[in-house]
């Protein structure tokens, strides 16, 4: 059987308003949207999150389960449902705001996981935070870890007590995966070689930058080599949800090249630029899906 893949972090209901005012719901948050892209991809997959026993946790569950996403049961809690409102300008780009509660138990890791990925406000976010942080170095006997920022400086607070936060979670992951935007927030002013160079000293194999349009740069620890790869998107309808397919089209990829878990990690450690561009292509192709979609959408293999 196949090595499952534990995404750990927040579920939500999207609030999508256009520019014209409408208004849609629908589920979303980063973590989850990952989730469900490995499994639209043919991964097996756990998630640990938090949402109420409300109308809109069980459309949450609902969506996942549907889409083959294991909800791991401690996932229910005994607060509303988190909601993030995204505001969606003439050219399809969100900026959001939130209203969100996070505070994630202890969690076993399940059986069989060979890859754990975080990311977004529950990595950052108190109380569950904690957990988060707990959970990977935990997991990191038996499991390849992965991590996206995704910074949100108007929930996370003081950008230089996150930046510390997003140093140690770097630390202890194989794969970081963040966007020119995030690298901006966190180190104003530095280039993103500079910050790739910062992050591999911290340990990550491989760290990947998307630049939105300009594609993505992506960085080897072992030998300092950078390569670039170009968008492959023809047309945009929203970036909603884009950073979070890529985030999965990148796992399915290491996945698929044998590049994740126990044994994975030290081939990784070893690998050329030349056999991760692949994972980074098929992560490029889930974008280009995603932003020709209204939405979050997750491609499945077909598409891509």
């Amino acid at each position: 059987m196949s090595e499952r893949i534990l995404v750990i972090g927040e579920a939500l209901i999207d609030r999508v308003r256009d520019a014209d005012g409408d208004v849609v719901e629908h589920p979303g948050g980063s973590p989850a949207n990952v989730a469900m892209g490995l499994a639209r991809l043919d991964h097996p997959v756990d998630f640990a999150t938090r949402v109420g026993s409300d109308e809109r946790g069980s459309r949450i569950a609902s969506h996942l389960t549907r889409h083959g996403v294991n909800l791991v049961k401690s996932s229910v809690g005994p607060h509303s449902t988190s909601v993030a409102e995204a505001h969606l300008d003439a050219s399809g780009a969100a900026e959001y705001t939130f209203d969100l509660h996070w505070d994630l138990p202890r969690l076993t890791v399940p059986a069989r996981t060979g890859h754990v990925h975080t990311g977004s406000i529950a990595a950052i976010l108190e109380p569950g935070a904690h957990s988060v942080v707990d959970t990977l170095r935990a997991a990191r006997e038996h499991a390849t870890i992965s991590y996206d920022p995704n910074i949100r400086p108007d929930i996370m607070g003081d950008l230089g007590l996150v930046r510390a936060q997003v140093e140690q979670i770097v630390a202890l992951a194989d794969v970081v995966k963040a966007s020119d935007e995030d690298l901006a927030l966190l180190y104003p002013g530095s280039s993103v070689p500079e910050v790739l160079r910062r992050w591999a000293q911290l340990g990550p194999s491989v760290v990947v930058v998307t630049r939105g349009a300009d594609g993505a740069v992506f960085g080897l620890n072992t030998t300092g080599e950078l390569a670039a790869v170009p968008s492959r998107a023809e047309s945009v309808v929203d970036t909603v949800g884009a950073g979070d397919s890529f985030m999965a089209g990148l796992l399915s990829g290491l996945a698929a090249a044998h590049l994740t878990g126990p044994d994975g990690r030290d081939r990784l450690r070893k690998a050329s630029l030349a056999e991760v561009r692949p994972a980074v292509e098929r992560a490029m192709s889930c974008a280009a899906v995603t932003v020709s979609r209204a939405g979050a959408y997750a491609p499945s293999l077909d598409e891509l």
